[in-house]
Order: C-alpha cells, then structure tokens, then sequence
C-alpha cells in the first residue's frame, strides 16, 4: 500500500507506515470482536454461567435453579468469582489471539487489560517515522 519512493526513499517512513497499516488492520478485528463477540463460561459445578461481551464485561448472569440453592453462601460466592475470573480470562485470550503483538512490540492483550500507557502504543506506532525524519520522541530520544 505504500512505497518507500512516496516520502522520498527513506525506508524508516515507508516502513512504520506499513507497520501503521497493519496495526489498523488488525485494531479492525479487534472492533469487531468488542462489538460482536460473546464467551459463555459455566461453572464447573454447572451452578450458573455467565456471559461476557467481546470487551470482557459481564452481560448476562444465570443461575441453575436446583444447583445454587444447594450452595453454601461461601461456596457460591466462591463458584461467583472463580467463573467471572475464567471468563474474562478467556475474553482476554481472545483479544490476544486477534491482535497478538505487533511487529513494533506493542503487547495488545496487555492494552486490552489497560496494563499499557497509550502514549507508549503511539511512539512504537510512529516512533520510526518520527525518527527518519529528525523529530525527537517524547522520551527525547530518536527512534
């Protein structure tokens, strides 16, 4: 899609464009799994499952009638948290699977969990191209 005679030949700028539209790419996917996708988790005793939209964010709670009643209030809340924890961790998974980490080391899952600065995602975007062409990065160092 882009060429290093575009900007002159430098290879730093064809080459973080590149790495730009491939990171747009898949941020597209990731989109559409926030939008459209779903996990259902169960407890292991089958006492309830839970499901979670594409974000990791609980949306729906169902509790089998003739299972939880017969639940200690500990143990329920027990089975509550350890099933909400699979499940997210599975939503997690999923994002991580769909972005993975990009070629300018940008850990997705970890930006999923909100565990990564987005300053920090934007310099390893443009950082390179910034750098080609002798502007400083945030940090005052040159890509």
């Amino acid at each position: 899609m882009f060429s290093d005679d575009m900007f002159g030949g430098d290879a730093g700028v064809g080459e973080a464009l590149a790495n730009l539209q491939r990171e747009r790419e898949k941020i597209g996917k990731l989109s559409e799994l926030w939008r459209d996708g779903r996990v259902t988790v169960r407890a292991k005793d089958q006492s309830l499952s839970m499901t979670f939209d594409g974000r990791g964010e609980l949306v729906e709670l169902l509790f089998n009638e003739s299972k939880y009643r017969l639940l200690a209030p500990a143990q329920l809340a027990k089975t509550v948290v350890d099933t909400l924890q699979r499940g997210k961790a599975e939503c997690m998974a999923k994002m991580s699977e769909v972005m993975g980490t990009s070629a300018s080391g940008i850990d997705y899952g970890a930006a999923a969990a909100g565990k990564l600065d987005p300053q920090e995602m934007i310099e390893s975007l443009i950082g390179p191209m910034l750098g080609s062409v002798g502007v400083e990065r945030r940090d005052g160092r040159r890509s």
